[in-house]
């Protein structure tokens, strides 16, 4: 019962979430970042004249350095308070946590802390995916598709 009154009294005094603010950011920030990772890509297509499938492996690189390295240097937490998931949700986000997990456990030496932690947050993410990916092909394949 105790708990009860509790949770009734702590929601009255929580502070609302503003949800259509935070996805009307979120859905402009993560397009932002679509925008930014197209124009690296022209770049590296327009300065290198190398092919588009090349140079968007080398924006992927771009930007998960760039993504690690904020995280390494301590802002990228500052930036996630403010935009929500439209910077968590491109690999920037995947990039943070695999970065943040190694940064936390890197005291623990290479083998039983960053080898072993690594992949804590982003784990879940791979093996869901992987899962899925392997779903859905079979999916695919039984109603005709290559």
């Amino acid at each position: 019962m105790k708990n009860i009154k509790y949770e009734i009294i702590a929601n009255k005094y929580k502070p609302k979430e503003k949800k259509l603010k935070n996805i009307i950011v979120s859905f402009i920030v993560g397009g932002i970042i679509g925008l930014i990772g197209e124009a690296i890509i022209e770049l590296i297509c327009h300065y290198t004249k190398i092919s588009r499938i090349d140079a968007s492996t080398y924006m992927i690189i771009i930007l998960i350095f760039i993504a690690s390295l904020s995280t390494a240097l301590g802002f990228f937490d500052k930036l996630v308070t403010k935009f929500k998931c439209g910077i968590l949700i491109p690999i920037t986000g995947f990039a943070h946590s695999m970065t943040s997990s190694a940064l936390e456990y890197k005291n623990e030496g290479f083998i039983y802390g960053i080898g072993s932690n690594i992949f804590k947050l982003a784990g879940s993410v791979i093996l869901y995916g992987i899962v899925s990916a392997y779903f859905f092909s079979i999916i695919r394949y039984l109603l005709g598709g290559i």
